[in-house]
């Protein structure tokens, strides 16, 4: 949920252990690196991804560009391809991508609507009203908010969780814009390390564990360089923190979870586990598990309706629950269609490019010549100044010939990379305008030495032990 690269890297060949409908067509592949086909979609990729860069400044939603992109990149392939009279290749690789983002497609899709269910119910409301009624150190809350971003972005994911943080950070540290700032960077790294050694923290770990890569249990073999890349740059800040306690909060009032919103977040970990058996134990695609996981709170939802829990507030009733009306098609309409549709967009054009051969080019220049350690650091640095999704997807793509140990690593980098500057996660481009003034590029590029020491850590902690 990133802002995205072009160029070289973001291409695609389907992977080099090739599907089916590619190896039987091997022959009949064209290399059209060198044709002004191939040129002029890299021009078309590049031009989408700075309209994407721009998004802030000139308020176009990023799916916009690359959803053209997207279409004008295999219109161009069709045209060549239906010349040579193999219009049937071109037809089977559109397949094969299309499939790629369905299953990514409905596995967010139920993703985000769990989370606008708990939000609805306010799960996280509670969450920040307790945080902000206890009345903590500036230095606690810190932490507090730091290591919350940390544990609770595995599940839930990075942008969500940072949101929840800051809604804390901006409630109680009104009077103290320097805590606010370290605050808001803290939460960044935190949420972004806590998404790198879980499959649902972040979406590259996502793509990471549905394309097989890597098992499910071997991403807590990360944890440890999370807690590293987190633990060192907070060290750092906390001597740089006011002293004090922040002005009590009398006016605000104690928010309850709505009725139902436990048995919500109870579902969602069923829902979770039953994906991860699916996968584990079925071989069946995770994404099927969460469409079924989807089915519980669907069921849920009409057990709220049929008792009358949607209709009724009996908040005033003593001994009560407030419910306040729940609708499940309205928590599906209110879903992140515009970055879903950025994907879809993203998934296609890089397919598309290496459809054209330039992500088996990227592989041999990239991976062959520079090798594997180098190679996956430089992944973690690219996605802080682009987006780490069409990264990831382009490295899955290429399957570059490398130890499990660096398939590891590039997951971790792709992860926590993008802490490095504040635009290169979308935690980070939130909380700049959710702490508008206080929490800025520059303000975060103060901290990216210390970041970056994190960082490095994490990557020799990583080979330490993992290796």
């Amino acid at each position: 949920m990133k802002i995205t690269l072009t160029g070289v890297f973001c291409l695609y060949l389907s992977t080099f252990s090739l599907p089916a409908w590619s190896q039987a067509n091997t022959l009949e592949i064209l290399d059209l690196t060198r044709h002004w086909v191939g040129f002029t979609a890299l021009i078309i990729f590049g031009i989408a991804y700075i309209v994407v860069m721009l998004e802030e400044k000139i308020h176009m939603r990023k799916s916009k560009p690359v959803l053209l992109a997207a279409g004008l990149i295999w219109i161009l392939i069709a045209i060549i391809y239906n010349q040579e009279g193999n219009a049937h290749l071109v037809e089977e690789g559109i397949k094969h991508n299309f499939l790629e983002y369905t299953e990514l497609f409905f596995f967010l899709l139920v993703a985000m609507t769990y989370i606008n269910s708990m939000l609805e119910r306010g799960v996280f409301d509670a969450l920040r009203s307790w945080l902000v009624k206890k009345g903590y150190t500036y230095r606690t809350l810190f932490w507090l908010t730091g290591w919350l971003a940390f544990i609770i972005s595995p599940i839930a994911d990075n942008l969500t969780t940072a949101l929840i943080m800051c809604a804390v950070v901006l409630a109680v540290g009104k009077d103290q814009p320097k805590f606010i700032t370290l605050s808001c960077i803290n939460i960044v790294v935190g949420a972004n390390a806590g998404g790198a050694f879980s499959p649902f923290g972040d979406i590259t770990t996502l793509l990471v564990w549905q394309k097989g890569v890597v098992d499910f249990t071997e991403f807590f073999h990360l944890f440890v360089p999370s807690v590293v890349n987190y633990l060192i740059p907070a060290t750092l800040m906390h001597f740089a923190l006011p002293q004090g306690k922040p002005t009590k909060q009398n006016g605000e009032k104690l928010v309850t979870i709505k009725f139902g919103g436990l048995t919500i977040v109870g579902l969602f970990l069923l829902t979770v586990i039953t994906a991860i058996c699916f996968h584990n134990f079925l071989n069946i695609p995770p994404v099927f598990g969460m469409m079924m996981g989807l089915a519980y709170l669907k069921f849920f939802g009409f057990y709220l309706r049929r008792k009358g829990h949607s209709q009724k507030d009996h908040t005033d009733v003593p001994g009560g629950h407030h419910t306040g009306e729940f609708d499940i098609f309205d928590k599906i309409a209110q879903s992140e269609w515009d970055t879903l549709f950025f994907f879809y967009g993203v998934i296609l054009s890089v397919g598309g490019l290496g459809f054209i051969g330039y992500l088996e080019l990227a592989s041999t220049v990239i991976y062959g010549e520079l090798g594997a350690t180098t190679a996956n650091t430089l992944v973690g640095i690219l996605s802080a100044i682009v987006d780490n999704i069409p990264v990831m997807f382009a490295v899955l793509s290429m399957n570059p010939d490398m130890p499990h140990v660096q398939w590891l690593l590039v997951t971790l980098t792709a992860g926590v990379g993008g802490s490095l500057l504040s635009i290169g996660s979308a935690a980070g481009v939130a909380l700049m305008g959710q702490a508008r003034g206080q929490y800025t590029f520059f303000s975060h590029l103060k901290w990216t030495p210390a970041i970056a020491l994190g960082y490095a850590a994490s990557i020799w902690v990583h080979l330490l032990i993992n290796g």
